[in-house]
């Protein structure tokens, strides 16, 4: 911040050509930013020159170059300020009455501390701007400088820095301020220069390098320096996906969006609010300790913002991210921060410290901190240093350099001495993931069986705190709270901040009898915080908070049932809170650990494997979710095929068939499954109408919709007998039987049931949720058919939305959505829309989907009508004739899926002149039409509407007459005169086949 900016503004009285040139110390920059936008403001010129004090220079030579500068000089004094260097008062006493002294014109100053500073600053005048409003400072600010105070500058639209006591309107989760922090200056400057001058959209910047080199520390001081010019700034722990999901999907709510309760669909809001900038458009997000892009590298939000990352992993840069490489102290830097740490070391001893040391930022931390309260010597510091330490005392991990294996082996040994429960502590956080670690689980865990120490350590409150405390003075974990939008000191009793460095250094050599010990001890505190019921979602922030310790704790490897049950549940968990990907490798993981501990026949190895499968089966890798279920089917065979566990694993089998489009298998399936359940369980238990309501899904996947409506009937007609009308399993039965209604053209009947449905959605539990969108959906698709087309472009639009929010893009029920979405914008609204978003449907569903796919199949089907009304006929062509011959081999000649592409195919033929090939289509799709699904079901009504055009094509203009007054009879004796089907054929429009995926 050293350049000239130009005035926003003149004023009267000349004060255009005044100039003040503000010198401040860096940590003090959010001041210097707001002061100077204040005098811009009013005309002045401002030159910014922040204040450095390197040590070979004298305080008297600084302060005349300073003098030289142009205009008055407005020094922001903070103990900051006179700390650079560092310099005793006495030396700024004496430099300020010599250089000052004489010609006090010329400077000014304004202070922003509370602090003791220099008794000589009295000669700069300086005007205090703490504890009070912007506007009481900028008042005292325009009189130090003798500027009118009664004159205001106009609003010019342009929002300056935020006054530096406000916070942000939106701020969480950001630690308490280093007042240690020392250097970094280019750096700072570095990323605030590479994030302002980014495009909207581009502006992520990862600031990496070597564990201890202080990348959080960095991210947390451009956060106080800048966080003036955002109006949201939000902390969130990304060292796992899980956590990184559920911190972030917490702004939802500070930035006042609606959304439901699940963790997908806020963390959705969350993202499009900040991609569109709205409510706010100045913000920064920090993702700390990021170190597998992969984890997290697609929920990074783009927009109008910022975002940092701190990472020791440089391959960000692959991921549209810019990179600034945070290295070791310079020698300088170290030097000050030591003396700052460890004021009694002169400087010759902080820099044999420092070379010592490496001039690695944690290390010094750590090393000064506790060498400033002990009576040792530098020399007798770095004696131990080179000459090592007894291993038998302590051992530290060789995977790290030498210096800091001996530097931690003395200050573990120096924690041992003052406080040895420090170190048992330090110890058992080893065992929870690194960052925040919640130490309230140990306080309130049961203490029946611990070790006699750790008892005494957990109920005494004064040795608990005075152990964190220890800790905390020698910078081993500090205090910060694991709450996103805390703004309260933490207690040391809730948790502490444990860096990835010192956790790995500390846990890689510890004795086998303690590890074997302490792992135990927070297995147990893991298990006993399971609140049991992951399927309430009030309970999934404490899961949520479980999840990253599990491998720390290496649950997978405790034969104790209760940690086994943490781990169950916490696999529940994740498949209802959407987190699939983190769940099916936990799962993996889960069912290899347990096969080789509790042998391949424990009940619990195949409890696991089931909701492995489902949270696979959920992320759309259903081939490798067909051979986990034929597996476990073939394990629990052997305690026969009525067995409830052989029928979960078939049941499971089942949804794979169907996600797999082997219809015909899955049916077979559903005929064995469902007499099953039946004969044992009764017509009535909800395991045998889920069987029911299985089946009617396959059997209108299979196109065969009369048979489907009369199994989703009986289903529906059982649950409301069993769970009565508003149930949420009986209201999804009722859309199972609309939708049955409406795919066998009685659109009337179909909406009259909707409309009911949705009322009860709306009465039970809103109109958010997948099940309730199912529903609408299903309305708007009837109001479409029902001719009704700006109520249902608008309700496929809000659908639409939903989906996206709740479930994400890429899941089957929002494409089933977009699909509709789609080829309503095609024939009622933006073509150059429709084909976008048919090619992204396309592109979506071959990424999801094996290659010979109905679903593909018919996205490009509809993909060729969308060509068709652009005038790209031959393409067309092309693509439909194609279509109509993978959904023949997908799903037989007779299906509907390729009776609609038939009409299609038919209509491309006559199009391109091929009338007779035309005719010849139209007439065998009637004939497998009617005897599919009759004479006058809508589809078959449109392939005989569409042979009349062929044959008037081919002059047969007699058989054409009769074809179509024959067809338009029935449509009107079956949808009525008025009906748009009816007005549309009547008006010898040529009908066209909309594909529709079912996905549930």
């Amino acid at each position: 911040m050293s350049e000239t900016r130009t005035p926003v503004r003149s004023t009267e009285r000349g004060a255009a050509r005044q100039t003040v040139t503000i010198s401040f110390a860096g940590f003090n920059r959010a001041w210097a930013a707001w002061i100077g936008d204040r005098l811009e403001r009013r005309g002045v010129r401002v030159v910014y020159v922040r204040w450095d004090a390197p040590a070979e220079e004298t305080l008297v030579d600084l302060l005349r170059g300073l003098a030289l500068a142009e205009g008055r000089i407005l020094i922001l004094v903070s103990e900051w300020y006179f700390q650079l260097g560092p310099r005793t008062f006495e030396e700024w006493n004496a430099a300020l009455r010599e250089v000052v002294g004489p010609d006090p014109a010329k400077f000014a100053a304004v202070s922003v501390t509370n602090t003791q500073v220099p008794a000589a600053i009295a000669v700069l005048g300086a005007v205090d701007l703490t504890n009070m409003g912007a506007d009481e400072a900028e008042r005292r600010l325009l009189d130090r400088l003798d500027l009118p105070t009664d004159v205001r500058p106009g609003a010019d639209g342009v929002r300056g820095p935020r006054f530096p006591a406000a916070l942000p309107e939106v701020w969480g989760g950001v630690p308490r301020r280093n007042t240690r922090f020392t250097g970094r200056e280019p750096v700072l400057n570095d990323a605030y220069h590479l994030l302002q001058g980014s495009e909207p959209g581009a502006g992520v910047l990862t600031l990496h390098g070597m564990p201890g080199v202080g990348k959080t520390q960095m991210a947390a001081e451009y956060v106080y320096r800048f966080g003036s010019e955002y109006d949201v700034v939000w902390w969130v722990n990304a060292e796992s996906r899980v956590t990184y999901r559920r911190v972030l999907a917490e702004l939802s709510t500070r930035l006042g969006l609606s959304t439901g309760d699940e963790y997908g669909e806020r963390l959705r809001a969350v993202r499009d609010s900040l991609r569109r900038g709205n409510p706010y458009s100045r913000w920064l997000l920090i993702l700390d300790g990021a170190d597998e892009p992969e984890q997290i590298w697609d929920l990074v939000p783009t927009g109008p913002g910022h975002v940092i990352i701190t990472s020791r992993n440089p391959e960000w840069g692959e991921h549209n991210s810019k990179l600034v490489e945070v290295k070791v102290y310079d020698r300088d830097e170290s030097v000050a921060f030591i003396r700052r740490r460890a004021p009694r070391l002169t400087e010759p001893e902080a820099d044999q410290l420092a070379e010592a040391l490496e001039d690695l930022p944690l290390l010094l931390d750590q090393t000064a901190g506790w060498l400033n309260d002990s009576d040792l010597s530098v020399d007798d510091y770095i004696a131990l240093l080179e000459d090592g330490v007894d291993p038998d005392v302590v051992k530290v991990s060789a995977d790290f350099p030498l210096a800091f294996q001996t530097a931690w082996a003395i200050l573990l040994n120096k924690l041992r001495e003052t406080v040895p429960e420090s170190v048992d502590l330090l110890r058992l956080c080893t065992f929870f993931a690194p960052g925040f670690i919640p130490v309230r689980m140990l306080r309130e865990m049961s203490k029946d069986d611990l070790p006699e120490q750790l008892i005494r350590l957990f109920d005494d409150p004064l040795l608990w705190n005075k152990a964190i405390n220890q800790l905390r003075q020698y910078s081993v974990v500090r205090l910060e709270s694991h709450e996103a939008g805390s703004e309260e000191i933490p207690s040391p009793g809730e948790a502490v901040y444990l860096h990835r460095m010192v956790h790995q250094i500390v846990g890689k050599d510890m004795p086998e009898e303690s590890r074997r010990e302490f792992i135990d001890v927070v297995r147990r505190a893991l298990a006993e915080a399971d609140p049991g019921r992951p399927t309430d979602t009030r309970n999934w922030e404490a899961y949520a908070e479980l999840v990253p310790h599990l491998k720390y704790a290496d649950v997978l490897n405790s034969t104790d049932r209760k940690v086994q049950n943490l781990v169950l549940n916490c696999l529940r968990y994740m498949w209802w809170a959407g987190e699939y990907t983190s769940g099916w490798k936990l799962g993996r993981r889960t069912v290899n650990a347990w096969r080789e501990l509790l042998g391949e026949t424990d009940p619990r190895v195949w409890e696991a494997t089931h909701h492995y499968a489902n949270l696979l089966r959920s992320a759309g890798r259903f081939e490798e979710t067909e051979a986990i279920d034929r597996e476990a089917m073939e394990h629990l065979r052997g305690g026969g095929e009525r067995s409830l566990e052989y029928l979960r694993a078939a049941n499971g089998l089942g949804a794979d068939l169907r996600e797999l489009a082997r219809y015909d298998e899955a049916l077979e399936l559903d005929d064995r499954l469902y007499p099953a359940y039946r004969d044992l369980l009764g017509e009535q238990d909800s395991r045998t109408l889920n069987a029911l309501n299985n089946k009617g899904y396959t059997l209108r996947l299979m196109g065969r919709y009369e048979e489907a409506m009369n199994a989703d009937r009986q289903t529906l007609d059982t649950r409301r007998l069993v769970l009565t009308g508003r149930h949420l399993m009986t209201l999804f039965s009722e859309v199972s039987y609309s939708i049955d209604l409406r795919l066998l053209g009685r659109y009337a009947e179909a909406e009259s049931v909707h409309l009911r449905n949705i009322r009860d959605y709306q009465k039970v539990g809103g109109l958010a949720s997948p099940d309730a969108l199912r529903a609408q959906l299903n309305l708007a698709l009837c109001q479409l058919r029902g001719g009704d087309r700006v109520a249902a472009g608008a309700l496929l639009t809000q659908v639409l939305e939903g989906y996206e929010r709740k479930l994400g893009e890429n899941h089957l029920r929002t494409l089933s959505a977009a699909v509709s979405h789609s080829c309503f914008n095609r024939e009622h609204g933006d073509i150059d829309l429709a084909r976008e978003t048919s090619e992204s449907i396309l592109a979506r569903y071959e990424q999801l989907l094996a290659e010979g796919h109905p679903f593909i199949i018919g996205a490009r089907a509809n993909q060729a009508l969308v060509l068709r009304n652009v005038g790209e006929r031959e393409a067309a062509h092309v693509l439909v004739e194609q279509a109509l011959a993978d959904m023949t081999g997908a799903v037989g000649e007779n299906h509907p899926y390729t009776l609609g592409c038939a009409i299609n195919a038919a209509a491309l033929r006559n199009l391109m002149g091929e009338t007779e090939s035309a005719a010849e289509l139209s007439r065998i799709t009637i004939a497998r039409a009617t005897g599919t699904l009759g004479r006058t079901h809508p589809l078959t009504l449109s392939a005989r509407v569409a042979y009349a055009a062929d044959l008037r094509g081919l002059r047969a203009r007699q058989q054409a007459e009769k074809t179509e007054q024959e067809a338009l009879a029935d449509l009107e004796t079956t949808m009525g005169k008025q009906h748009v089907h009816t007005i549309s054929a009547r008006a010898r429009n040529r009908p066209y086949w909309d594909f529709e995926p079912q996905a549930s």
